[in-house]
């Protein structure tokens, strides 16, 4: 809860608003507009010409299936009931993409690699991981027997899962939260270096690809969709589906259902929210709350850093920028998209999945597009994702061969 002082100190309401909204959805641990521009932020990644070049690429290690049911037997908070198939070989690629001002980066990311026989084929799945505060955590990084990545790729997918810029070998660059054009850049760049790697006889897919994400990673997953259907490269065309949960595509209705949130926890505090009033705030009050958020946004121990645009767009109560370089709901699929997200769900509100599913069928996408409940009592964020991710595998199980 947050006590104010004096109700005549509009640096310490913003700040209320603001951070109880912020740091919520920062602890997921995890659109298009439709006149939504290219820019650092906006729907087309800029062009780079060396964006998905592959660097290089580093074994890892090789998991056996039973490390993996000893792991998870450890760790079930993300994955459970899932008996692995194969062993896993990870590596960890390197390669090129941009960060939030479309400046190069080097960036890296994790491939697990089902151990099959040789020249069989497997489906690809891009599985994008939710927000963390420490670079060990990257997938690259964490290439162990309950990594999400390994898990899936113990059924028989080749899991390609980037770090995101901000961790693994770009550490020390800003991360781009909640920015769609770099997230997407990330993510397909990450798809273009894995399908070079493939493609020097490390591993044969099956022409199929699929892509994943919880909280964070579905709102990465979602900007990767919209820059892909927007595109030609190759995975366009192997693409059959795309799974998401719990992720804040409608970023401004996120922000705003967290505000509801913070009015319901606090009635005086409610009373005096007033839509559009952030944008009164001058320059050194607007410069404090952005300083408090960015502290409050990011533990005490985290050792990566956060890119402050979408700070800044929302103290300005500029929902055209909220648009334009964040929202990644408002356009119409042309392969199924399945929703999950729980009702109880505090740190990404419902409604951005409501309004995902209400937006993209507006557009025409019917039922190409469902919204399932998660079913967990109370249906949390956090409790939702185990049920999230046997869900995901459900739906890719009729459609997913060579497993």
């Amino acid at each position: 809860m947050f006590h104010i002082p004096t109700l005549a100190s509009p640096a310490l309401l913003a700040r209320s608003v603001v951070l109880a909204a912020a740091v919520s959805l920062t602890a997921c641990g995890g659109g298009d507009s439709k006149n939504d521009e290219g820019g650092a932020g906006g729907t087309t990644p800029p062009p780079v010409a060396t964006a998905g070049e592959l660097k290089s690429a580093a074994l890892l290690n090789t998991i056996t299936p039973a490390q993996i049911i000893e792991a998870l037997g450890k760790d079930a908070s993300k994955v459970q009931g899932i008996v692995p198939r194969y062993s896993v070989t990870s590596y960890r690629l390197e390669y090129m993409t941009v960060d939030a001002q479309g400046k190069e980066v080097r960036a890296s990311g994790l491939v697990s690699v089902p151990v099959k026989a040789a020249g069989a084929r497997s489906p690809v799945l891009g599985y994008q991981h939710g927000t963390i505060f420490k670079s060990a955590e990257a997938p690259s990084n964490n290439a162990v027997g309950s990594e999400v990545a390994v898990v899936m790729a113990s059924l028989g997918y080749i899991v390609v899962a980037p770090d995101y810029v901000g961790y693994g070998v770009s550490k020390g660059t800003p991360h781009p939260y909640l920015l769609s054009a770099p997230t997407a850049a990330a993510t397909l760049d990450m798809l273009t270096a894995a399908r070079t790697w493939r493609g020097q006889g490390n591993a044969v897919d099956n022409g199929q690809l699929f892509l994943t994400g919880y909280s964070e990673g579905g709102y990465a997953t979602m900007a990767a969709h919209r820059a892909l259907q927007a595109g030609n490269a190759p995975e366009r065309q192997a693409l059959r589906m795309v799974v998401v949960g719990a992720g804040p595509y409608n970023v401004q209705a996120t922000l705003d259902g967290l505000v509801n949130v913070v009015r319901d926890r606090e009635p005086v505090l409610g009373a005096l929210i007033n839509p559009g009033f952030l944008r009164y705030l001058g320059g050194s009050v607007q410069r404090e709350v952005r300083r408090a958020l960015l502290k409050a946004l990011l533990p005490d121990d985290a050792d990566v850093t956060f890119d402050n645009q979408f700070i800044d767009n929302f103290l300005a109560d500029d929902t055209q920028a909220v648009a334009r370089v964040s929202n990644v709901h408002d356009w119409k699929p042309q392969v199924p998209v399945r929703l999950y997200h729980g009702r109880d769900d505090v740190t990404v509100p419902y409604g951005s999945s409501v309004t995902t599913l209400q937006a993209m069928r507006a557009q025409g996408a019917g039922d190409l597009v469902t919204l399932t409940d998660c079913p967990a009592v109370p249906s949390s964020h956090i409790g939702c994702v185990p049920p999230f991710m046997n869900y995901m595998l459900g739906q890719l199980a009729p459609l997913a061969q060579d497993l």
